[in-house]
This record gives C-alpha cells, sequence and structure tokens, in this order.
C-alpha cells in the first residue's frame, strides 16, 4: 500500500501547530487529525467538532487525502465577517486600517 505525507495545521491568534504525518492510500482527513497529535496540544479545544478543509475548501472528516494535501482545522468564527465590516463602517473605519486609539 502507497504511503505518503499530509500536513495538518491548526491556528489560533497567538499561536499555531503544523505537523506531518505520513499515512496510507485511503487515510481520511480525520484520521489525519487523530494521528498528527494535535488535538493533545490543544486540550480546551474540542478538534472533533471544528470543521476540516484542504487547501482552504471545506471538505467532508470523511474525505480520503492524497498526496500533497494540506488538511486545516477550522474554528468557528467568533463573528460574521459581513457583520464585523458592518460594525466598523458604522465607526467609520474599515478592515484595513489599523485601530489608530
Amino acid at each position: 500500500m502507497a504511503r505518503f505525507d499530509v500536513e495538518v495545521v491548526f491556528a489560533l491568534p497567538e499561536t499555531q501547530s503544523l505537523q506531518v504525518v505520513t499515512v496510507e492510500t485511503g487515510t481520511t482527513a480525520a484520521d489525519c487529525v487523530a494521528k498528527s497529535g494535535i488535538a493533545r496540544q490543544f486540550p480546551e479545544h474540542d478538534l472533533a467538532e471544528f470543521s476540516l478543509g484542504v487547501w482552504g475548501r471545506q471538505i467532508e472528516r470523511s474525505q480520503v487525502v492524497k498526496e500533497g494535501d494540506r488538511v486545516e482545522i477550522y474554528r468557528p468564527l467568533a463573528m460574521d465577517p459581513r457583520e464585523a465590516r458592518r460594525q466598523l463602517a458604522l465607526v467609520g473605519r474599515t478592515m484595513s486600517k489599523p485601530d489608530s486609539s
């Protein structure tokens, strides 16, 4: 059975983790996350509840990975980006302007 490497990544505002795991053909994205050990690095988060993606495209946890994939663990958004822009616009700011206060 063919073996290959897959990256698994998870990020918080203050830290991030990138792990490379060697898997066999037929391995799912969820299997990669489990094998990566990232859940042990962030025990305060239930990664089984978070969405997964490959190179910025959301996928099912059961999707089989292929060589060169980068499995990304997506945290829930604190706020919808459109709502954040609306709130900034109310005070005369945009997402691209740094806070000057």
